[in-house]
């Protein structure tokens, strides 16, 4: 890589993202830039193939902002190489840390998460409430989910 290059910012990010699993807990595997076929054909290249805490996880760590079209075509690479059978199941999640949010659907066969940080994620994981219980006026119990 040379010493200018516009890719150092995103190893260094590729980078932190690693130290942050580190920090957060079981960290099984971490591959960076894995190929799983050539990209010109049409396949992914996630920026992190990861195994945290025995859940597989596909990273994409944008620093540069990408348009709707951009982002669509990005996970639809990801949905043929879910439908190629290549991979032993469960299917990785796939994380995109980025400080941009996108409008995904869910429309895809896999969950897809969006957050600013690893950390912010695994933050979001653990802040889901409690069902809370409340009776009605006519002593009906409901449980709120």
């Amino acid at each position: 890589m040379k010493q200018q290059s516009q890719k150092i910012g995103h190893f260094l990010a590729i980078l932190n993202v690693y130290k942050e699993m580190r920090k957060l807990g079981e960290l099984e595997s971490f591959l960076v830039e894995p190929k799983y076929g050539k990209k010109k054909d049409g396949c992914c290249e996630p920026d992190i193939y990861a195994t945290f805490r025995k859940t597989p996880f596909f990273i994409e760590v944008q620093k540069t902002v990408y348009s709707v079209k951009q982002m669509g075509e990005k996970l639809d690479r990801y949905v043929q190489l879910y439908e190629s059978g290549i991979l032993a199941k469960p299917f990785p999640h796939v994380l995109i840390l980025s400080d941009q949010r996108y409008a995904i659907d869910d429309k895809y066969p896999f969950k897809v998460f969006q957050s600013e940080s690893f950390t912010e994620f695994m933050s979001s994981l653990r802040s889901k409430p409690a069902p809370v219980n409340r009776q009605s006026e006519g002593g009906v119990r409901i449980v709120v989910k």
